[in-house]
């Protein structure tokens, strides 16, 4: 038996023992040891299982499990065991799992865009285990060695990953100005990235905690309150009147898109990262059409967890400003979920076991 923390549904998450699972051939047997507390996780607390999560009554289609399940999709840990067939890894590795359901046959998955498969699914969301868990076991495909990366900061490889991916999609690069609307997380990841790449900084951000952190972690050139100050005005200076050659949304509120576009140079892009609960208008003709700019969104990842481990190890991009608070398991409600809906002063909150 081992300990995990599953989720039930609506404001129900419980600590329990619950079987151990077992290697089979291919798969890789992982102690986990942090787990990232992500705002997809606030969101299933919150308002309750949205695909891809399973419901009581209803499987998700690649798990076939429902309700409950073990929660935890960003996480690290140390490799226990390897499965029959299982190369390039050791007991004793350190690890990141790049935590995916795929089907692998579906049009998306044919042509390696496996993060838009229909019907993919989340380890620790979707079932198969999760990160908050003494336990998992995965397809070996989906481990990641991190050599001799602090396993805390490893623990961030996955959100990492999905900033690393929308600045991909970008034409971001050495030189240019880049623009991020939103200094949570994957805001703050993105414009780390961005430094990584040589391109100077410029966030957007109403939370004055969060602004400190965008400037104190070393990611932002430049800290803009946009409740009180002019970002067009900054921008335009910043650029001498060049304006942004990218722009990222990062905050996933509708005036931040109509901002971000006004930004934008001439044949600049704007790419979407965070997650817009209903939609957005947006004058195609005026803030793209007339200035030849691009409108971009991307999702998860595919293919980027290598590079994202290589942006830290080499340096370029460090993870450690972002780990704001140690957790135990058992404190998960009270000192993580509760904490992160209430307060700004949290980036990322790690949870372990023991």
């Amino acid at each position: 038996m081992m300990k995990a923390v599953r989720y039930y549904g609506k404001e129900d998450l419980r600590v329990e023992e619950i079987d151990e699972p077992q290697t089979r051939p291919g798969t890789v047997k992982i102690a986990p040891a942090y787990n990232g507390i992500c705002g997809s996780d606030l969101h299933l607390y919150h308002d309750g299982p949205i695909p891809p999560a399973p419901t009581t009554e209803d499987a998700h289609p690649l798990s076939g499990e429902t309700l409950p399940v073990v929660l935890g999709h960003e996480f690290s840990g140390v490799v226990e065991e390897l499965g029959e067939g299982v190369e390039g890894l050791s007991v004793g590795d350190s690890v990141v799992v790049e935590p995916l359901m795929v089907d692998g046959t579906c049009p998306a998955c044919q042509r390696g865009a496996y993060n838009l498969c229909e019907q993919m699914g989340f380890i620790g969301i979707s079932g198969l285990g999760g990160g908050l868990s003494e336990h998992i076991v995965v397809e070996s495909r989906w481990v990641h060695p991190v050599g001799d990366m602090p396993l805390d900061q490893a623990a961030m490889i996955e959100p990492l990953a999905v900033a690393l991916h929308g600045v991909k999609q970008t034409t971001a690069a050495e030189g240019q100005v880049g623009v991020v609307g939103g200094a949570g997380p994957i805001g703050l990841l993105v414009a780390a990235v961005l430094k990584a790449k040589g391109l100077k900084t410029i966030i957007s951000e109403v939370s004055q905690i969060r602004r400190e952190k965008a400037q104190s972690s070393g990611v932002a050139d430049v800290v803009v309150d946009p409740t009180s100050e002019d970002l067009k005005a900054i921008v335009s200076e910043q650029t001498s009147d060049a304006m942004a050659d990218v722009a990222f949304d990062a905050a996933g509120a509708a005036p931040v898109v109509g901002q971000l576009l006004d930004v934008l140079g001439a044949t600049g892009r704007l790419q979407v990262i965070a997650i817009h609960g209903k939609p957005v208008e947006v004058d195609l003709t005026g803030k793209l059409m007339m200035q030849d700019r691009t409108l971009g969104a991307s999702v998860g990842y595919a293919d980027d967890h290598a590079e994202a481990i290589e942006l830290v190890r080499s340096g370029k991009v460090d993870l450690a400003p972002f780990i704001t608070s140690k957790i135990l398991a058992d404190d998960i409600v009270s000192d993580g979920f509760e904490r992160l809906t209430k307060s700004l002063d949290e980036v990322k909150i790690l949870v372990s076991m023991s």
